[in-house]
């Protein structure tokens, strides 16, 4: 399969299914679940980057395992909108996954979900080493949560 559009991926989507989260690192790839009736988004884990082979293995099994329809990655934008190489980066690598697995992914404006996400956590008071235990999953949840409060929302209104 190709890349699509989110409104695409959603009008394609089973009834009841889950979607995958990522958000892709440099070093990991931060995983998140929806239940199954795509309303919340939840930290699953984070992956380390390495071979493309062996994460791409890890995502097809997780696909398999929780009945999921869809991937969400997310696409760190430059503040003016533009495509810098995190964001060519994190398109390769949403194109690739879409190959190999053979299933929709919709890419999701992640700006600033990081810095959100690092700033609750340190209004938490968590350790550094704690936050940096959860960034990523935590920054996937927040990104698969987006997407999935826009499409309940019936699309009605632009994706960010």
């Amino acid at each position: 399969m190709t890349l699509m559009s989110l409104d695409a991926l959603a009008a394609g989507l089973p009834a009841n299914g889950r979607l995958i989260g990522l958000d892709p690192g440099s070093k990991t790839v931060g995983v998140a679940l929806s239940d199954l009736s795509r309303m919340v988004a939840s930290p699953a884990e984070h992956l380390k980057r390495g071979k493309f082979a062996d994460l791409a293995a890890r995502l097809e099994a997780l696909v398999k395992a929780e009945d999921v329809a869809g991937l969400i990655v997310g696409l760190p934008l430059n503040m003016d909108g533009s495509q810098g190489p995190s964001a060519q980066s994190a398109r390769q690598f949403a194109e690739n996954l879409a190959a190999r697995l053979n299933m929709p992914v919709a890419l999701w404006d992640e700006r600033l979900s990081t810095a959100a996400v690092e700033r609750g956590m340190i209004d938490a008071d968590l350790s550094r080493r704690r936050r940096a235990e959860l960034v990523d999953k935590l920054a996937a949840a927040y990104i698969l949560q987006g997407a999935l409060d826009y499409l309940a929302r019936g699309n009605r209104e632009t994706p960010r």
